[in-house]
């Protein structure tokens, strides 16, 4: 079941299409990964979501129901941009946020003693916000997404100046929060996160869906017939064993392996390659190299990018 719908999306400003009748479908209780190049059009999509703007054309839904004011409930958002009342003591205003998110005080400040034991950040209570550093504020403005429990999630670049171990909290806290049932769009452009974290991915460009689907469907369709192969036993070149038709793509060694990677050619499959090479070497490793999301994100925009150039032609 999907917790959201976007039907054909449109949002124009002035002689600008920002986004061009765009649908995605996103998964109860997933991860689902807004991808695009800067200037994609991602960002209009999630402050129509928030109902910041209006779109001009499409219908959007949660649960089925046409989006409405009432759906602000249920909807967390951090964006990109951090913002917090810098004169404000840090405790005061995340009380303050979380009953405007229609969280009672006293469960509120239970939340937030939680919370703020949890992130590290207890002592901070009584300070103001100037006085935290950068990753300090983005935790508080975190816990403050959070706070009233939203069926859906979204994040804007949710680990943007994090350091290693915070991101490594916030990451653990996504996954935790999506193991309780909510559900996350996170916008990205770290591609590293979204194979680690996405189920399902939209890929948007220049106002337009390009790709849509589960993360290991999209790297199965997109997959080369190449493998890696680890082995000893073998000191020549590993082409000398191969047939005209395979591709060495890289050769490398150490002190005890070799290690070598070979594109095959369309209809032959692993077992081919093992039979070539198996009476010759010790094989002590052998996987197909699956392309990763990166590579897949810069075929995929160049790709549509010639596309778009071409017709314009």
């Amino acid at each position: 079941m999907d917790i959201f719908v976007a039907k054909e999306v449109t949002k124009r400003y002035a002689a600008q299409t920002a986004l061009n009748k765009v649908s995605i479908n996103v998964p109860e209780n997933s991860i689902y990964g807004l991808l695009g190049p800067n200037g994609a059009g991602k960002t209009t999509l999630i402050r129509i979501i928030n109902q910041i703007i209006a779109p001009d054309e499409g219908e959007l839904y949660i649960h089925g129901e046409k989006l409405q004011p009432k759906h602000t409930s249920i909807i967390g958002y951090l964006p990109e941009e951090r913002g917090l009342y810098k004169k404000m003591p840090v405790g005061e205003q995340a009380l303050y946020l979380a009953q405007l998110k229609d969280v009672p005080k006293q469960l509120a400040l239970k939340r937030l003693k939680l919370l703020f034991e949890k992130f590290e950040i207890q002592d901070w209570w009584n300070k103001n916000v100037e006085e935290l550093s950068k990753g300090m504020q983005q935790k508080v403005q975190f816990i403050v997404t959070i706070i009233h429990e939203p069926k859906l999630l979204i994040f804007d670049e949710p680990f943007s100046g994090f350091d290693p171990i915070n991101a490594t909290l916030i990451r653990d806290e996504i996954l935790e929060l999506r193991k309780k049932g909510a559900t996350v769009i996170f916008s990205t452009h770290n591609m590293a996160s979204v194979e680690e974290l996405c189920d399902d991915i939209a890929l948007i460009n220049k106002s337009k869906k390009i790709l849509e689907g589960r993360v290991s469907d999209i790297k199965h369709a997109y997959r080369s017939n190449s493998y890696e192969l680890s082995y000893n036993g073998y000191s020549e070149n590993i082409k000398s064993l191969l047939p005209e038709s395979f591709t060495l793509l890289e050769e490398s060694s150490n002190e005890n392996l070799r290690t070598a990677k070979i594109k095959l050619p369309l209809g032959e499959g692993p077992n081919t390659l093992l039979r070539f090479v198996l009476p010759h070497v010790e094989i002590h490793a052998f996987k197909e190299m699956l392309p990763s999301m990166n590579d897949i994100f810069i075929e995929k925009v160049n790709e549509n990018r010639a596309s778009v150039s071409s017709n314009l032609s």
